[in-house]
């Protein structure tokens, strides 16, 4: 199996990293490869960069695509590349993800239209206004609905990672790489201590 993160300038470190080493715990089950739009270091709104080994026009087929969110979102929401990669990828792949803001673009892409989903807490507009064809969920760690999984902010997408493992390898699995990595898992998708904290950040932050 091949699992993709796609990756834009700005993106959370954790949004990604922290799925990415739970997924890397599948070890030679698991292909993670690196998607940008364009191939080259991808700096995260922290500082660090990653290397994108592939573009969008040479990006391999997939199982599974990971999308993180980061104050990046806002500039990538107006991206036709972008959004034009998702519509082409994402239908064909099992299983796509997205961490906090991600959902926005997945969103903007039309390709939560009559799923349920969730996104950040602290800037959930940013994401529910991109689309009134979704059914956002407000209060939810993780919103599995099949094709599409999204989650909460930043740390919830470490839970939802765990979950698709759970999902796909069983719940052995899952359990056993939480317990490698001393990772507390919260294995409860509608228990989300933040939602009390919904839209309490201007948005403006983001961009």
């Amino acid at each position: 199996m091949r699992l993709g993160a796609v990756l834009y300038n700005d993106f959370e470190l954790l949004d990604a990293y922290g799925p990415l080493e739970m997924f890397g715990c599948l070890g030679e089950e698991l292909e993670i490869v690196v998607i940008a739009e364009q191939k080259g270091g991808v700096t995260s709104s922290a500082g660090p960069q990653t290397l994108a080994e592939y573009d969008f026009e040479d990006a391999p087929e997939l199982d599974m695509l990971l999308l993180p969110g980061g104050v990046g979102t806002v500039p990538e929401l107006a991206n036709d590349a972008m959004l034009t990669f998702l519509k082409t990828h994402c239908p064909k792949t099992d299983i796509n993800m997205s961490v906090c803001s991600g959902s926005a673009l997945f969103a903007k892409a039309g390709l939560l239209d009559g799923l349920q989903a969730t996104s950040n807490k602290m800037f959930f507009s940013l994401a529910s206004s991109q689309s009134d064809k979704v059914d956002w969920v407000e209060n939810a760690r993780w919103v599995d609905a099949g094709q599409y999984v999204t989650s909460s902010g930043v740390s919830a997408g470490t839970d939802m990672a765990l979950a698709v493992i759970e999902r796909v390898f069983g719940v052995d699995r899952a359990r056993m790489i939480s317990e490698f990595t001393e990772y507390q898992w919260h294995t409860d998708a509608d228990s989300d201590p933040f939602a009390k904290f919904l839209n309490q950040a201007d948005s403006a932050m983001l961009g």
